[in-house]
Order: C-alpha cells, then sequence, then structure tokens
C-alpha cells in the first residue's frame, strides 16, 4: 500500500492492517485521527493503535486500540 503524500505508515500487516505504534505516556485524539487519516489515504479498513508506553507491561490490552474505517461503536 502506498501513501504518496508524506505519511509514512509504521507497519502494515497483510497489506490490510495498519498499525501505528507509538510510545507515549498517554494516546490523544491526534494519535487516532493520525491512524483514521493513514486508513482513509491507504484504503485500508482496520487499524490498530499500539502505546508500548504503558505502567503495566504485562496488560499490554491498556495500550492498544483498534479502529475500523466506517463502523461506529
Amino acid at each position: 500500500v502506498k501513501v504518496d503524500c508524506g505519511y509514512r505508515i509504521d507497519l502494515l500487516a497483510e497489506g490490510k492492517v495498519i498499525i501505528e505504534v507509538k510510545s507515549v505516556n498517554r494516546l490523544e485524539p491526534i494519535h487516532e485521527a493520525q491512524l483514521l487519516s493513514y486508513l482513509k489515504l491507504s484504503g485500508c479498513k482496520i487499524g490498530l493503535l499500539i502505546n508500548f508506553n504503558v505502567q503495566v507491561v504485562k496488560v499490554l490490552k491498556n495500550g492498544v486500540g483498534r479502529l475500523v474505517l466506517g463502523f461506529q461503536e
């Protein structure tokens, strides 16, 4: 998947899932907006936003979020 406008996707799994990796104190709305932009520009439907800077490393689920383009929760 080529996103040809200065953006750089961190990881792309099977050409279908964009994985955006962060190491920040907490995930902010701008991080979700960045992943959403990657989804829209690439045509992919699913993205994972992973923050490796979580207090309890054993429970990484606190640092993982999933976005599905066009899906309202």
